[in-house]
């Protein structure tokens, strides 16, 4: 067993796909299902289920991820600390954002992260920010960018980059009659109104909260994975959702939907870098982490 093919587990177990796991190890799929099949021979156990269309882990391999994503972190931790003979950073770290964090934060700190570090090689996954935390308690990813959740897991570091607001927001126009153009006055009205908003996570708790503390009960159109996608089908007039304003200010389509006026105002994103805190005993982790304080100072 060597770390490389550790690598190529893990990049197995986080794709379950052998040709997206074999193009991040760039190495062919048959090398890859080799290397696996070897390991597997080390252990004397299935570490993947796999048929001509889908690839699971098993229950041992579930337990062998967690062992393996140890490993490769404190082999990144002995790596740096044997070869740091001069005052340069080097390695590799992995972050995780939503798309519209990707360009509104990210672009401008990765910028002075590479001119301040040159040596780090940063390895960057976009996808849904509901998933943010969970990437992290897994030790899929060594840094995300999310909103701070009620309660914080445990151990895990937060560090706030920026506030937004949660906003309802509109068609412009009025297509369809159920779906208002302006702020409902009644809970009779709300209760009528196709709501569009997010399947889970930060925004859709505090929705709830919203209207229990209202006493009425939503009309849920869809729920949805992905906030830009709630602009979207607000913009065809398909109901009202709940964005974050970071989110609107960012998306091509905002021009087609407008900001409803609705009191009380819901609780606002907390927005920052979100790590487990033993990996700030990396060199690397803690060395972003320190460019982004002195971003929000």
């Amino acid at each position: 067993m060597n770390i490389r093919v550790l690598k190529q587990f893990l990049a197995l177990a986080d794709t379950l796909h052998f040709g997206r796991a074999s193009d991040d190890c760039h190495i062919s799929i048959s090398a890859l299902s080799r290397n696996i099949r070897h390991l597997e021979d080390e252990l004397g156990v299935a570490l993947f289920n796999r048929d001509n269309r889908t690839v699971a882990l098993t229950q041992e391999g579930q337990k062998f991820l967690k062992y393996a994503r140890d490993t490769s972190h404190q082999w990144q931790l002995i790596r740096h600390e044997l070869t740091d003979n001069s005052d340069e950073l080097s390695g590799e770290i992995s972050l995780y954002s939503s798309v519209t964090a990707s360009y509104s934060f990210l672009y401008e700190l990765l910028r002075r992260f590479r001119v301040a570090f040159p040596a780090i090689e940063i390895k960057l996954r976009t996808g849904d920010p509901e998933h943010a935390i969970g990437h992290i308690l897994d030790g899929k990813e060594d840094i995300t960018i999310a909103a701070r959740p009620l309660n914080l897991p445990r151990g895990v570091a937060f560090k706030q980059i920026a506030i937004s607001p949660l906003l309802f927001i509109a068609p412009l126009e009025q297509p369809v009659p159920n779906v208002p153009n302006k702020t409902p006055t009644s809970p009779q009205e709300w209760a009528s109104i196709p709501m569009i908003l997010s399947e889970n996570g930060v925004s859709r708790t505090r929705v709830d909260e919203w209207f229990r503390q209202h006493d009425m009960t939503p009309r849920i159109y869809a729920q949805v994975t992905g906030n830009e996608a709630i602009v979207s089908m607000v913009s065809l007039g398909f109901g009202i959702g709940v964005v974050p304003k970071i989110v609107l200010d960012n998306s091509p389509l905002k021009d087609r939907v407008q900001v409803l006026e609705v009191t009380p105002e819901l609780e606002p994103y907390d927005i920052g870098l979100i790590t487990l805190k033993k990996n700030l005993k990396n060199p690397l982790v803690e060395a972003f982490w320190a460019l982004i304080k002195e971003e929000t100072r």
